[in-house]
């Protein structure tokens, strides 16, 4: 039996490393205002565990009555009855295979204390192997077999002051980014054109994060800055048998790096709106490669690959194929789920935006 869970603290817990881990107030919230999500894709008989169950089933209840009128109202009572609260033993459900957002050793914790057996869970194997390829490196690695004609990009471990120092003198404007962060944290954008010699004209302040970095993730990943036109991903799905397969088009906003929406379209619609910039054919190859390319062995579940369409100093539009690899299911994968319900006939004249609002006190879903 399925157990849905939407754990977007997921890279926060990747970066402290820590098993016993306590999610930030924004987290919390996310979490527990965004609990039903799954019901997205999670069958009748599975269930979700949620932190506020009756706000769960009125989230989803307003979102279906809203938004998938032809649902019909058969379907409610199955859907409501398979949020389940976290304070609940689910000792009690045979044969458990748990379906997180991302897979940490903090989500793994939680899990045990509500009832869950090391035998019901993944090995910590698997957790280790997860964090590993969630590294930046991994994403860097996979870059040059993606570079080919009409794209662009580049990005280089540095391991201490020297070797960043080293990028900075080389690139007049950088971005340096943690190993592990998440939706903007632990990013810098830098420029070295007013500054003396490079790290040691920089503010403290971010000299200071350099170092931090440094102690507690043993690397600092170093890029030139680009000229972004356009954000958008590839996402994907790896079966149990190592199988990749391709889920589709993720097209989204966002500011900072923190994220702010997706486009809900046809596959058709989202590859025209892409194709003002590049070549659907460069894009189709780029699919493949990373299929073809991408060393993932041992692990399964939901991915993506997040992309940009860059303005090069010519005038030129370029592909930036990897600038970031999700090892987790995606706010894409939420957006082609919705997509999947709102659009069954997949209309290519259908399209509408999917954001995550914040009034303040909570976070919601709102699809206009």
């Amino acid at each position: 039996m399925k157990i849905h869970v939407f754990n977007p603290e997921h890279d926060i817990v990747l970066a402290s490393g820590q098993s016993n881990f306590t999610a930030p107030k924004a987290g919390r919230l996310l979490r527990r205002d965004l609990g039903f999500l799954p019901a997205l894709w999670a069958k009748e008989d599975e269930y979700i565990l949620v932190d506020d169950v009756e706000l769960a089933e009125r989230q989803w209840r307003q979102i279906c009555s809203q938004f998938f009128p032809f649902l019909g109202k058969e379907r409610f009572p199955f859907k409501e009855k398979m949020f389940l609260p976290w304070e609940k033993t689910v000792s009690s459900i045979t044969e458990k295979c748990v379906v997180p957002w991302g897979w940490d050793r903090g989500l793994y914790t939680r899990l045990t204390r509500i009832g869950l057996t090391p035998d019901e869970l993944p090995p910590q194997e698997y957790l280790a192997l997860i964090r590993t390829f969630s590294h930046r490196r991994t994403a860097a690695k996979l870059l040059p077999h993606l570079q080919m004609e009409g794209t662009i990009g580049e990005s280089s471990e540095c391991k201490n002051i020297d070797e960043i120092d080293a990028f900075l003198t080389s690139h007049p404007r950088v971005v340096l980014k943690a190993p592990w962060s998440s939706s903007g944290r632990g990013v810098r954008f830098l420029s070295t054109q007013d500054t003396t010699s490079a790290t040691s004209g920089l503010s403290h302040s971010v000299r200071n994060w350099i170092v931090h970095v440094l102690e507690s993730q043993g690397s600092i990943m170093a890029e030139p800055y680009y000229n972004k036109v356009e954000d958008f991903a590839l996402e994907f799905y790896v079966d149990e048998m190592g199988k990749i397969c391709y889920e589709g088009i993720s097209l989204f906003q966002t500011s900072s790096g923190a994220y702010i929406g997706n486009i809900i379209a046809s596959e058709i619609r989202k590859r025209e709106m892409i194709s003002r910039y590049i070549s659907i054919d460069l894009l189709d190859t780029i699919q493949q490669k990373i299929i073809e390319s991408i060393d993932l062995k041992g692990y399964h579940g939901c991915f993506g690959i997040d992309m940009m369409i860059v303005l090069a100093n010519d005038g030129k539009y370029l592909l930036h194929p990897c600038v970031e690899l999700n090892l987790r299911r995606t706010m894409g994968h939420v957006a082609l789920a919705l997509n999947k319900h709102l659009n069954p006939q997949d209309d290519n004249s259908f399209q509408k935006v999917m954001c995550i609002d914040f009034n303040g006190q909570n976070y919601q879903l709102k699809i206009e």
